[in-house]
């Protein structure tokens, strides 16, 4: 199948859309003297960790170029700016000074800051298997409050606890490595818990506008078969309704809220607090089908043959240089899906990353799965969706977790030994798309 960027404007989304871009602390920061370690850094000393065998000790320097990015974010013509606050910065003598300056040159700029108080780069010294670091996350998270609470007012809590969970403690890829497969389930209630708390903590401190960042897809059955069905109906479970439910719903799905660590039915209670706006990573969707046997690969993650699926190729449609599957409509049918589970408990969504890695300046296939994906949003706005805002991933390229610097997702190039910033034409692009929508 071969998908070809429609020549006519993109649709005209309601007013007070909100349109974005986004980064992470530890992708694109550097200055890693002036801050405390992070579980990322023990895992890109190991050897073998991390594909280039890079590490994010300078990554883009965004710590002492922001006012250069800052720059690039009001040329490019956005209202927002999604970016992260590093914990392990925060816990650094003058930590919050950079964000204070970061905070101001957006707000000089008319940019509106979009922290995420969590984005995986966890302290050494904590450990998400442990309760007492939800607790520790939400002092951290009442401190950064209160600096930063004057100016900024929407704020996100943790970013794709699913992916932490299963990269980083299940199978080990990410940070910190380690490869517990389901007994890592209590991560995930940890980091849930924290989220509870720290909205609790911003309403504290005066916030009214508080949401997470979930990555979500939908799940496709690699057949009709039983086997696959159930393998895809048990993926799903793992992976959407086990961050979605609790958090929306207040329960876990069918069988998980046993297996989770502690007063469960009182940690829900927390967990379950209202939310302003529902956060929603979209990529691609997944084909899964019952477990083969073997080892397979997906994505760059290798996924071991005693898991209860198998992750298969979607056939007939085209992949980015990463090898993900390019499908927009995923994006309609997710969304769709979402307001059909959860009805009146979901809350309004912001897609609050969507993007693709491609080589090249002239990056024309960034700009037609941009196109493709932000009509397939329109389309689910179209139907009814309440979508309040979509933000790219990425503005710069970046530290690309365990890929190293191999892959690109940036509106913007940058060359890693000189750190210069090329805006690519999916900048010029999207900036002509934010100038028509007005």
């Amino acid at each position: 199948m071969i998908r070809r960027m429609a020549t006519d404007p993109i649709p005209q989304f309601p007013a007070g859309f909100l349109w974005g871009v986004s980064t992470s602390a530890h992708q694109i920061e550097g200055a890693a003297d002036e801050r405390e370690k992070s579980v990322w850094d023990a895992f890109t000393a190991e050897p073998g960790r991390v594909k280039d065998g890079s590490t994010a000790e300078v990554a883009c320097d965004h710590y002492h170029r922001y006012r250069e990015d800052v720059a690039l974010l009001a040329g490019l013509g956005v209202d927002a700016y999604r970016f992260s606050v590093s914990w392990p910065r925060v816990n650094a003598p003058q930590g919050l000074d950079f964000y204070d300056r970061l905070v101001d040159e957006l707000c000089a700029a008319g940019v509106r800051p979009v922290p995420t108080l969590f984005h995986w780069d966890l302290p050494l010294t904590l450990d998400w298997l442990d309760r007492d670091t939800a607790a520790r996350f939400a002092e951290y998270v009442s401190v950064v409050a209160e600096r930063l609470g004057d100016r900024v007012t929407k704020w996100i809590t943790l970013n794709e606890p699913a992916e932490h969970t299963l990269l980083g403690h299940a199978l080990g890829t990410h940070a910190p490595g380690r490869q517990l497969l389901f007994d890592a389930l209590p991560v995930a209630h940890h980091q849930l818990l924290a989220h509870g708390l720290a909205v609790r903590a911003l309403r504290a401190a005066g916030a009214t506008d508080i949401g997470i960042a979930n990555s979500h897809g939908p799940t496709w059955p690699a057949s009709r078969e039983q086997a696959d069905v159930e393998a895809a109906d048990f993926y799903d479970v793992l992976l959407n309704r086990l961050f979605a439910d609790p958090l929306l719903l207040g329960a876990y799905p069918a069988g998980l809220g046993e297996l989770m660590p502690g007063d469960v039915e009182s940690d829900l209670k927390v967990i379950a607090e209202p939310l302003d706006f529902y956060g929603v990573n979209y990529y691609a969707p997944t084909r899964v089908g019952a477990p083969q046997g073997t080892e397979t690969e997906f994505g760059g993650v290798s996924m071991p043959a005693e898991l209860p699926f198998s992750v298969r190729e979607i056939e007939g449609v085209p992949t980015t240089d990463f090898g993900w599957p390019v499908v927009p409509e995923g994006l309609t049918e997710l969304l769709t899906g979402f307001r059909e589970r959860y009805g009146d408990r979901l809350p309004p969504i912001v897609v609050t990353e969507n993007g693709c890695s491609y080589e090249g300046i002239d990056d024309q296939r960034r700009i037609a799965y941009l196109d493709g994906h932000i009509r397939a949003l329109h389309r689910a706005v179209d139907a009814g969706v309440d979508v309040r805002g979509y933000f790219v991933w990425s503005l710069l390229d970046n530290f690309e977790w365990a890929e190293g610097y191999a892959r690109r997702f940036g509106l913007v190039h940058v060359d890693y030994k000189t750190l210069t910033r090329t805006p690519k034409a999916s900048y010029a692009w999207l900036r002509d798309v934010l100038r028509a929508q007005g």
